[in-house]
This record gives structure tokens, C-alpha cells and sequence, in this order.
């Protein structure tokens, strides 16, 4: 048995006796206080990954490590993951490891996470999810279900136990709440959603009434949700990988002295903008512990900077890194052709058309962050509804540099081209043989059927697929072959990376990067 299996499990028994303990007890991490763990529940969130554990969960229990908010989280899983058993065995205890550089200065600061007092299956526990909708302590509802979860499923059910969306979910247990409390307005809580999506809280009020008529709750759930029930837009930050690789987590876990099977590292930064009139700012109890935290009347220009910069910068170059045998985003940064490349399509095409304060500075952070030596971010996980991502992330960003510059920006075109010629990739098709997972992409299958009937070789084909696909404005929103120069440019680089690798492709961006001579 190694010196790591026979660690202890953290638990609620190991923090009480760790916190409690005479010296010489010692502990490389920020343990709570024993009165923390018995919290009341206050909150729900829909959803139990990485990101919410080292995001709204971190909120949250440094507001009640200041005393601000007094409450604990019930996480709701729908995945099938089994975190919420892991949950179990940890009294919804969880390791925080946040390592990286903050204003100049090493940051290494590692914390129990308290918030969340337990965690539930959807699809096991629906009863018991309806039950916390019946908590009169109850105050706001989180969610991460990325940008997909925020959509109508026309064949969602109210009878169904649970009903298949996220937004189905929500509007059953509103509708729980709403009965429960006889409608009454101080029972409202406010929904505060994380998914990157322009105007969230906004889409996911619309989706919600739509199915609550539908379902024939009545006017007065209506009422109730218009009345008592703020939906808020936000805009969040933070790069989440999750948990450690095996190496690092036993390391990690010899130096805490247990064993944590939720241990979630996260970056140092941290930006969570949340739209809010005065009377509901004063119920975001947990808004008002944190620096990273913003409560504003416009989260605009904040979204614009971080989803083109940040998220438009990781999309973009994603499958390009992939292909070039790179695994991680710092693999993809020390590169010296993606990482040059990334530059470039970050501050010579996407950058002079972001208009947002300080832009500029947060690109040079967002490289600084890409090459965090402590963050191990897959890149094969950033593929998770790639295609979508694009098109929310990265179209409109192309179209205004098409716009300024004429034509659509050499590298640009090639983050575009990388993108459709992954799932005809040797890369892509070798993870599938092997039996290695390939994150889901419903619209990138439409993208994958198209190259079964080219041949990857023959330009003329590959152009004809560029051009088919580009003007498909179900998948873009707008009809790509339009603008100038774009299906040529595209299918030049595909046929490209598809003959010739997409190191060859990459260099002939990098060098007409290196003419121009832009750091």
C-alpha cells in the first residue's frame, strides 16, 4: 500500500479534529472553522464540476468566512458523473489548490471548501431536489451547464421525473417553490446563471416562462416569477481545469495529509460580474466578500473583453494546437509555432476590435494565464461543443477584423480552417481508435459526416466543403461564404494542414507574423 491510499478521506471528522488539534499539528491547507460546517442551506446550484467547485463555491465560502452570507450550497448533478457520491463521502468537502501569478507576485493558497453541505442526482434524487425547492431559507439558484444547457427542449415534460433540460429543471422546481409558499413574493430566490452566454439570465427567464405556459402553471406562477424571481445576466472568469494529474494530485495530497477525491485547482484570477438594480444587490448576500466579485447595471463590456480575448483566444486556437501535438494550453503557448500563432490571431486580429476598457492589458494578462506553469488545461477539453463555441465566441469577432481589414485575417482564417479539418484529423480520428474520449460537438458532427464524402487531398473538393459549410447560417447565424476572401483562404489552409501537416500551415501565418514584427 503506498504512503498516499493510506491516507485519510477528508472529511468533516478530519477538518474538526485538524482545526481542534494542539500543536505540533500542521497543514498545508486553510481548513474551515468547525461552525462553518453546520451552515443552513441557502442556495441550490444545477451542476457539480470543476468550475462551480472553484468559482461559486470559492464565492461563497469566503463570504462565509467573512460572515456575509451564513450559508451552504445544495449541488445538483445531471451528468451521471457520481460526484455527488464523492460528495457523500466528503460531507461536501473539497480541496481548493489556486497556484499561479497574481499582480506580479507567486501565489499558492489551498483551502477547504465548506459551501456546499451535499450533493444530489437528478435522475435519483428528483424528489428530494423538489424538497429543497420547499426550504424557506432558501435565497439565490446557481447554474454552469455551459452554453448549450440554455435552450428550449421542445420535448421537455413537467410529468417527466426530472425533465431532460436544465431549464426544464428549473421551471419544475420554481414551480415546487412558487406552490409551496403560496406564491408568496418573499419566497422568490433570485437565479444567478453561469453559462457563457450573452444576456444568460435574460434567455433563461424567456425559457422558463415559455415552458411554465406550455406546462399550464397559470398565470399566477407567472406573475410570481415576474414579480419575486430576478433572473440576473453575469459574466464569469476563471480558468477551472479541475482535478490535478496523478503525479501532482499525490504530491498534493502527501502534502495535505489526506485524501480529497474532488480536488479542484484553479488559477488566481477570478471575475464574477453580476447584473443588478439596487433592491437586488441587497439579496447577493455573497457578493460583497471578494474583489473578484462585480455588481454592476452592465456586465457588457466586460463580456466582450473576456469572451473575444480569452475564450475567443482559446477556441480559436484549439484544434491548431491539437494537431500540432500539443496537449495542454501551456504545451500550446511554449509551442514556438501555436504559441506564436496565438499571439498573433490574440493581438494583431482580435484585439483592435474589442472595444472595452483596459483591453489591451487584459490580453497581455490572458497570455500570462495561458502559460501558468501550475494550470494543466487540456485542450481536448475545450473541444466540449467546439462548434458552438466558435460560432459565439469567435464569429462575430471575425467579421468586424473582416471588416476593418478588407479581407478575413490570415490567421483567423487558418483557427477556422484548423477547426474543420479536426474532424477529418489523424489527431481526432487516432483518440477515437484508441478509445480515448472525444468531448461531444452535435453540430461538429455535422461537420464530421461532410468529410466522409471528400477526399481530403483533392483541393477542389476540400474548397467545395469550405465553401457548404461556411454558408451554413444554422451553424454560424450569419452565411460565412460571404465575406471576402473567406472560403478561399479557408480552403487553402484546410487543404493545407490536410496534405501537408499543420506545422506548414502554422508557418506561413508566423512568418508574415514575424515581417510585420508585432510581439
Amino acid at each position: 500500500m503506498s504512503a498516499v491510499s493510506s491516507l485519510p478521506t477528508l472529511s468533516r471528522t478530519f477538518v474538526e479534529a485538524g482545526v481542534t488539534a494542539e500543536p505540533p499539528f500542521e497543514s498545508a491547507v486553510q481548513l474551515p472553522a468547525p461552525a462553518l460546517l453546520s451552515l443552513p442551506e441557502r442556495a441550490v446550484q444545477f451542476g457539480t464540476g470543476a468550475f462551480l467547485r472553484g468559482f461559486v463555491d470559492y464565492f461563497v465560502d469566503a463570504a462565509n468566512r467573512e460572515g456575509q452570507f451564513n450559508g451552504r450550497i445544495v449541488a445538483i448533478g445531471s451528468t451521471g458523473s457520481g460526484r455527488d457520491r464523492a460528495f457523500a463521502d466528503q460531507d461536501g468537502l473539497y480541496t481548493l489548490v489556486t497556484r499561479g501569478i497574481e499582480a506580479g507576485v507567486a501565489v499558492d493558497d489551498r483551502r477547504v471548501v465548506a459551501s456546499v453541505s451535499r450533493a444530489l442526482s437528478a435522475s435519483t434524487d428528483w424528489h428530494e431536489v423538489l424538497q429543497c425547492a420547499r426550504n424557506p431559507q432558501l435565497s439565490v439558484v446557481f447554474s454552469n451547464t455551459t452554453e448549450v444547457g440554455i435552450t428550449l427542449d421542445e420535448e421537455d415534460a413537467s410529468g417527466d421525473v426530472p425533465p431532460r433540460s436544465f431549464p426544464g429543471k428549473l421551471t419544475r422546481f420554481l414551480y415546487e417553490r412558487a406552490r409551496a409558499f403560496a406564491f408568496a413574493p418573499s419566497k422568490g430566490v433570485v437565479v444567478v446563471p453561469c453559462e457563457l452566454i450573452e444576456q444568460n439570465g435574460e434567455a433563461l427567464r424567456e425559457i422558463v416562462l415559455a415552458l411554465a405556459d406550455r406546462w399550464g402553471y397559470g398565470p399566477g406562477f407567472a406573475r410570481w416569477i415576474e414579480s419575486a424571481v430576478p433572473f440576473c445576466n453575469t459574466l464569469v472568469d476563471r480558468i477551472v481545469p479541475g482535478m490535478p494529474r496523478t503525479e501532482e494530485g499525490d504530491v498534493l495530497a502527501a502534502e495535505h495529509g489526506y485524501h480529497d477525491a474532488l480536488m479542484t485547482c484553479a488559477e488566481p484570477y477570478r471575475l464574477f460580474v453580476i447584473e443588478a438594480d439596487d433592491a437586488v444587490r441587497v439579496r447577493l448576500e455573497f457578493a460583497h466578500a471578494d474583489t473578484g466579485i462585480v455588481v454592476c447595471d452592465d456586465a457588457t463590456p466586460y463580456r466582450v473583453r473576456k469572451v473575444s480575448l480569452l475564450n475567443g483566444a482559446h477556441t480559436i486556437m484549439v484544434t491548431a494546437a491539437l494537431q500540432a501535438g500539443c496537449e495542454t494550453v501551456r504545451d500550446a503557448m511554449q509551442h514556438p509555432l501555436v504559441g506564436a500563432f496565438l499571439r498573433q490571431v490574440l493581438l494583431d486580429d482580435i484585439l483592435p476590435v474589442v472595444d472595452a476598457p483596459d483591453a489591451r492589458e487584459f490580453a497581455l494578462a490572458v497570455l500570462d494565464r495561458f502559460d501558468n506553469p501550475h494550470i494543466r488545461h487540456a485542450l481536448i477539453d475545450i473541444t466540449l461543443h467546439g462548434t458552438t463555441k466558435l460560432r459565439v465566441r469567435n464569429v462575430p469577432t471575425m467579421i468586424r477584423a473582416t471588416e476593418r481589414a478588407g479581407r478575413v485575417p490570415e490567421a483567423m482564417a487558418l483557427g477556422f480552417a484548423a477547426h474543420l479539418a479536426w474532424f477529418a484529423s489523424d489527431q481526432r480520428s487516432a483518440r477515437v481508435a484508441t478509445g480515448l474520449s472525444v468531448p461531444a460537438d452535435e453540430a461538429g458532427a455535422r461537420i464530421a459526416e461532410r468529410w466522409t464524402r471528400v477526399a481530403r487531398h483533392d483541393a477542389a473538393q476540400v474548397r467545395s466543403l469550405v465553401r457548404d459549410i461556411a454558408s451554413e447560417s444554422t451553424l454560424w447565424g450569419v452565411d460565412l461564404s460571404v465575406l471576402p476572401q473567406f472560403v478561399d483562404t479557408v480552403a487553402a489552409h484546410c487543404h493545407t494542414i490536410l496534405t501537408a501537416g499543420m506545422e506548414r500551415a502554422l508557418e506561413s501565418v508566423v512568418v508574415q507574423h514575424s515581417v510585420v514584427g508585432v510581439a
